[in-house]
């Protein structure tokens, strides 16, 4: 009991927030007479957030640094603008254009991150002229208007499903292999990770908390497989997704400039006297926030098969509710990925249970500002206790 109190205590913020995701979607699953969790609505649910959830995996380590980005909205939309110019208008191979694209969103990440690496004019100055700039060039680059078709291979990025390769009837064989598979390396992660823990005199959680929690994670895990395997399996942006937290999970925990990083957060001073070249840290995490609002731009606008002036509208906001609301502190140094994601996850789910209960979009805006200032507030009270 004392190891589960301890577990808990440390973990207090992320296990909160899955818990309290848990709620929400048992809550609008009953509100919803189960429509919230059909196979073609958390398919819809997975496509509609991918780009907040992309843009929330840059957004964590911006905040995690302690800077904020305003602009990554504005940015998307310039990305969509220009990729649609440069494959529908020019006739650029897709592949093509979307490499482009991303190093034009490493370029304005660059810039960005010049002025405040290393002009020291404070992020939310910069980016707010950044979010003003580009919305504007994204406006005279499209003339006011919407720019589409894309090619099928484009579109595939947010449309496209990994294909069958059993062919079943009715069912998804690959998905559920895919899941069956995810659980069998899951479960021998966690034995390895537990034995090195051991192996260093690491405390451990009880065997039987741990066998619980595997139980519940491989139970929930083959569940979401299942259900997507009842519809059309696992959509494209899905992988990607996967890719992406699977790389930035890595790094933020395992590399040196992932600790870096943190170290900034926690105190730029202290960390430019233990050796942290914080001004390039800097440089390099806006570069990165650049790039990932430039793939952002590019599945949001093959999700509308267009490049319209009005795309990436408050993106910014929610990508930085969900890094919030995921158990990243706003005075920096403090944040996960997989918390960035489970709070994108909480704010789509609100999202779209509301929206099937009928309430309206000015009601919806009231709500999730609600629960940004609570989740914020429970930050701010945690620190104060344990102060």
């Amino acid at each position: 009991m004392e190891s589960l109190k301890n577990m808990f205590k440390d973990n207090i913020k992320q296990y909160s927030m899955v818990i309290a995701l848990a709620v929400i979607m048992l809550f609008f699953q009953v509100i919803s007479g189960g429509t919230l969790l059909k196979p073609l609505n958390i398919t819809n649910l997975i496509l509609q957030n991918s780009y907040i959830l992309i843009l929330a995996i840059g957004m964590l380590l911006v905040i995690v640094a302690f800077h904020i980005d305003l602009s990554v909205g504005s940015t998307a939309a310039f990305i969509g603008a220009v990729s649609a110019i440069l494959i529908i208008n020019m006739h650029v191979n897709f592949i093509l254009g979307i490499a482009i694209a991303l190093v034009i969103g490493a370029v304005i990440g660059a810039w960005q991150g010049f002025w405040i690496a290393y002009v020291k004019i404070p992020a939310f100055i910069v980016t707010l002229a950044g979010m003003l700039i580009f919305r504007g060039i994204t406006m005279v680059a499209l003339d006011g208007t919407s720019i589409a078709p894309y090619p099928q291979g484009f579109q595939k990025i947010s449309s496209g499903f990994i294909p069958d390769f059993f062919h079943g009837n009715g069912m998804h064989i690959t998905t559920i292999l895919i899941g069956i598979i995810f659980s069998l390396v899951y479960v021998i992660f966690e034995v390895r990770k537990r034995n090195d823990q051991k192996k260093y005199n690491f405390t451990t959680i009880p065997q039987s908390l741990l066998i619980l929690k595997i139980a519940g994670i491989v139970a929930v895990i083959n569940a979401f497989t299942f259900t997507l395997a009842q519809y059309k399996g696992i959509p494209n942006v899905l992988v990607l997704l996967f890719a992406l937290i699977a790389i930035y999970t890595f790094v933020t925990t395992k590399t040196v400039i992932g600790r870096h990083i943190y170290a900034l957060g926690g105190s730029e001073k202290a960390a430019r006297l233990s050796g942290v070249k914080t001004k390039r840290i800097t440089f390099l995490v806006f570069i990165n926030m650049g790039i990932l609002a430039a793939l952002s731009g590019i599945v949001f606008a093959a999700r509308l098969n267009a490049a319209t002036p009005n795309a990436g509208q408050n993106f910014e906001l929610d990508a930085i509710a969900a890094c919030f609301i995921g158990g990243a502190s706003a005075s920096g140094g403090k944040g996960t990925i997989m918390g960035a994601i489970i709070g994108g996850l909480v704010m789509g789910v609100m999202n779209n249970g509301m929206s099937l209960m009928g309430i309206g979009i000015d009601w919806q805006q009231a709500i999730k500002g609600l629960v940004l200032l609570l989740a914020v507030a429970f930050d701010v009270y945690s620190k104060s206790k344990n102060a």
